[in-house]
């Protein structure tokens, strides 16, 4: 869509970073919420996107969970099943310590 629709995408990128941008609420905290989003949202790439973005702040694997936890509360088992290829995702991308 990059080639495609140039403006939207620069348009959309730019929304990204300033809604994501380091304020009055971490950008950790900001990335878990468009996870958890990504996930009731039961978006595939929304959850590694952001997995990704998460590991890259920091994230411990205790604040991935509770954001799961309340995911699941609140979207229910087809949010138990989106939570848990984040989890899956968590795994895979989290560098391993040799």
């Amino acid at each position: 869509m990059h080639k495609e629709v140039p403006d939207t995408m620069k348009g959309f990128s730019a929304m990204a970073r300033a809604a994501l941008a380091e304020g009055s609420i971490s950008a950790l905290h900001k990335e878990l919420i468009a996870l958890a989003i990504g996930i009731s949202s039961r978006c595939d790439a929304c959850i590694g996107y952001h997995v990704k973005a998460l590991i890259r702040l920091g994230v411990t694997r205790e604040q991935l969970m509770e954001t799961l936890a309340i995911c699941t509360y609140m979207g229910g088992g087809p949010t138990l099943m989106y939570a848990a290829e984040a989890v899956r995702a968590y795994d895979e991308m989290l560098p391993k310590s040799e």
